[in-house]
């Protein structure tokens, strides 16, 4: 089995690639979610981790020096790339993330772990990207504290979904704010691997889920 294929059956097996009727933050109407607020165990996140650090290692510039994990999903998914980067390939890098609401006691502030500098290379890690909201507000979260920079995006899965424009999500961030998205599978992948593939007795996209994850596209995807 390749690489991807892995990748998409773990996600499948651990319930985080779900099919069905769901509402997507951009609002869109999706008959698929990757829910990693699934992963519930230390394997799966260590796993999960060492895939991201994959990612990582082999697409994301070494210039990088803070991962960041948006609240809450992009909180463990930080922490298990970090965590996976350092045991498998010795990369000792900083971790911040934030609260969802600025707290007033205690510390106080909205940024949890490292604080970012000025002239820091930062990578955002999500579980997907859809329409580029969940970037859009940790550009302005980040650039509220200092001058830094957001290089890279790593990504779960690719929907291959348009921004704001006729431009795909990630032509659009690298066009408006020069970030670089690596994905680990695409939602064609996905397509490809699973359609009348049979996993634990269950075929996860038969021919009516293919049709609607592929009329799917055609009304969100770039012509």
């Amino acid at each position: 089995m390749s690489f991807k294929g892995e990748f998409i059956e773990f996600l499948f097996k651990s319930n985080v690639l779900i099919f069905g009727d769901f509402v997507a933050k951009s609002g869109r109407e999706t008959p698929y979610m990757i829910n990693t607020g699934n992963f519930r165990t230390a394997k799966q996140l260590a796993i999960l981790g060492e895939y991201y650090a994959d990612c990582i290692e082999t697409k994301m510039d070494k210039s990088v020096n803070v991962l960041f994990g948006p609240a809450y999903k992009g909180i463990p998914l930080a922490v298990a790339a970090s965590t996976a980067l350092y045991h498998k390939y010795s990369r000792d890098i900083s971790v911040t993330f934030n609260r969802k609401e600025k707290k007033d006691h205690g510390e106080g502030g909205q940024i949890i772990g490292y604080i970012p500098q000025s002239n820091d290379r930062i990578a955002i890690i999500e579980d997907v990207i859809t329409a580029g909201t969940a970037v859009r507000e940790s550009l302005e979260l980040l650039g509220r504290i200092a001058e830094i920079r957001i290089t890279n995006l790593i990504v779960s899965v690719d929907r291959l979904e348009r921004g704001q424009k006729n431009k795909t999500t990630i032509e659009e961030l690298n066009d408006d704010f020069g970030i670089q998205t690596s994905a680990i599978v695409t939602i064609e992948d996905i397509l490809n691997f699973l359609h009348n593939r049979e996993i634990d007795g269950k075929i996860a996209i038969d021919n009516a889920m293919k049709n609607k994850i592929e009329d799917y596209l055609n009304l969100y995807g770039v012509s």
